[in-house]
């Protein structure tokens, strides 16, 4: 089963991320404020605790945030998407 991370979970965010799991997607969720989060846990749903997290267990990212500061906090910041991606592993095409 393909697991899908989805970051940012606000007014398009969340409604596409309960269809993914509706769809049954092995589900992962984060969101920089935690409160939107909790709808989710509380129905099962996996909430990783940082942009870092979420990669590292899913297949597909996800990413549906505000603006492009929002984008680069979740892609640059400590525990972003992208942190150490210098060690990963290059994928060939």
């Amino acid at each position: 089963m393909t697991t899908v991370g989805f970051i940012g979970l606000g007014a398009m965010g969340a409604p596409m991320a309960w269809n993914l799991d509706d769809a049954g997607f092995d589900l992962v969720v984060y969101n920089r404020t935690t409160d939107r989060e909790q709808p989710f846990a509380a129905a099962g749903v996996s909430v990783a605790d940082s942009p870092k997290h979420l990669t590292e267990r899913a297949d597909v990212v996800c990413c549906i945030v505000s603006d492009g500061d929002a984008v680069a906090e979740v892609l640059e910041r400590d525990l972003g998407v992208l942190e150490d991606s210098t060690t990963r592993p290059s994928s060939s095409r």
